[in-house]
């Protein structure tokens, strides 16, 4: 369903043709090379666009010599616009794949966890039966994939806990991600078989978002650090773990997150080790409370249910 600020742009009878047309000259840069690309003339797209900004009263365009820019109500327009055009493609892959062969698209997104696994495992089974269903996969926090999942943007998020789940219905999976840290395989604190409260007090932490004080309380964060949680030398944060890695490697701290998510084979540079007193967090597969689905993703809400509700 369309936000109120996409309904008020789409009730302004702005025609998803000329929205496609504005997308076009952000991305190419110029008037000329997006007629190019449109294949349209120049003066035939530039009219398109003036229109445009008639009928919204704005400004959107700085024109330089060679390239043009966004004014700041053109940065607000893209973004309506691209969220606007990714509805209406949805939903008309949705009414595309109402027919007797089920076929059309899947869009779950979910944060860094080894739990996807069993996400994999469905969605390989659903290829197999139904070769015409698509899957895609949306890599971000908790609050990225809640808003796309609010905005209609996506079916199902997978979330790592703790997190508001109320206003979702539900599965969680049985599976729990372990916490440890990520450091250099040479640094001494690699020599030891877990990592205790103590041992991190004076080190860098890069922290996760579960670290952060939104939700560490939840978390478990401030019982484990047994009151020296504020005390921490938090020199950088992270909501996805691939970055975070990378500055491990350059030297710069040691990385409190879940594992199964960074390389740490023999061939790497990197190691995990698991904290005591163990910590852990659950993960939860969710959709909107009375979600009208199209036939592919209410096959992959039977799969879940037929799979982990018993």
């Amino acid at each position: 369903m369309l936000d109120r600020h996409n309904l008020f742009f789409y009730h302004k009878t702005m025609e998803i043709r000329v929205l496609k047309y504005f997308l076009a000259v952000t991305k190419e840069g110029s008037i000329t090379g997006a007629a190019n690309a449109l294949h349209l003339t120049q003066p035939t797209l530039t009219r398109q666009l003036q229109d445009l900004e008639k009928e919204l009263k704005q400004k959107l365009f700085v024109r330089g010599r060679h390239k043009i820019s966004l004014t700041p109500e053109g940065i607000i327009l893209k973004k309506r616009a691209q969220e606007i055009i990714d509805m209406v493609e949805k939903t008309e892959a949705e009414f595309q794949s109402i027919s007797d062969t089920i076929s059309g698209n899947i869009y779950i997104g979910g944060g860094e966890t080894d739990s996807m696994k069993y996400v994999a495992e469905i969605l390989k089974e659903i290829n197999r039966e139904y070769p015409k269903v698509k899957c895609h996969i949306y890599s971000g926090n908790a609050e990225d994939v809640t808003e796309k999942l609010d905005r209609g943007f996506l079916d199902f998020g997978l979330l790592i806990q703790p997190i508001d789940i109320s206003k979702y219905d539900y599965i969680t999976l049985p599976k729990k991600d372990v916490w440890g840290v990520i450091m250099k395989k040479d640094c001494t604190l690699a020599r030891k078989e877990f990592i205790e409260p103590k041992d991190l007090i004076n080190l860098p932490i890069l922290a996760s978002r579960q670290m952060s004080p939104k939700y560490s309380k939840d978390s478990g964060f401030l019982d484990w650090f047994e009151g020296n949680f504020e005390s921490l030398n938090i020199v950088a944060t992270f909501n996805l773990v691939y970055n975070a890695a990378v500055m491990v490697k350059a030297g710069l701290g040691y990385a409190v997150t879940i594992d199964k998510l960074v390389d740490t084979s023999k061939e790497s540079e990197l190691c995990f080790r698991p904290l005591r007193p163990k910590l852990e967090s659950g993960i939860d597969i969710v959709w909107k409370k009375n979600q009208v689905f199209s036939p592919s993703a209410n096959l992959f809400l039977a799969k879940l249910h037929e799979r982990f509700i018993k």
